[in-house]
């Protein structure tokens, strides 16, 4: 595990330089909520990379889909297994940019997030807003967005289709402190 995280360590800061300006989160928190009439599925994930560039507001996040924990280990390996094939497909990566990041000042405002987030292998765009706490020790940044299961190519089997919903709601939660070389 400690291998993948200094792998997810490199694959992020390879896109984005390091140097001061940067804040970065090993322990960012992911999930996600599937309602359907036949019943309710939650898996969370307290292992999300993150980095912001201050001096962009550039922000790449890398999340290991294996990661994520379910309440009944049954979903847990029918998730990695059939539907996100996570060792196939990893992780969920999304770079981007939080809009107009020079002009946020201390409490907590709403932002505007734009770029590219890739799950299982496909790439989409993403606009999403967010709200952010900005100090000189900490960035916070929490949200959720809405996902079409089937935008990504993640197939459902006819069996369990009345069990999960079409479009899921992920939901994140971030805090970024200075990063040290």
């Amino acid at each position: 595990m400690k291998s993948i995280n200094i792998l997810l360590c490199f694959f992020l800061f390879s896109t984005i330089s390091f140097g001061q300006g940067k804040f970065l989160t090993k322990q960012g928190y992911a999930s996600f909520f599937s309602s359907s009439p036949a019943e309710d599925i939650e898996a969370n994930n307290n292992q999300v990379l993150s980095i912001i560039d201050t001096s962009t507001g550039t922000i790449a996040i890398s999340i290991l889909m294996k990661s994520f924990m379910f309440e009944k280990s049954l979903m847990q390996e029918h998730f990695n297994e059939n539907y996100v094939e996570s060792d196939k497909y990893p992780k969920a990566i999304f770079k981007g940019q939080i809009l107009d990041f020079k002009n946020i000042a201390g409490n907590e405002q709403v932002v505007s997030i734009v770029g590219d987030i890739t799950i299982h292998g496909v790439t989409k765009k993403l606009e999403t807003q967010g709200k952010i706490n900005k100090t000189e020790g900490s960035i916070t940044l929490a949200g959720d967005f809405p996902v079409k299961v089937a935008d990504f190519g993640i197939k459902i089997p006819s069996v369990v289709v009345n069990n999960i919903a079409e479009t899921i709601k992920v939901t994140f939660e971030l805090d970024h402190k200075p990063y040290k070389k």
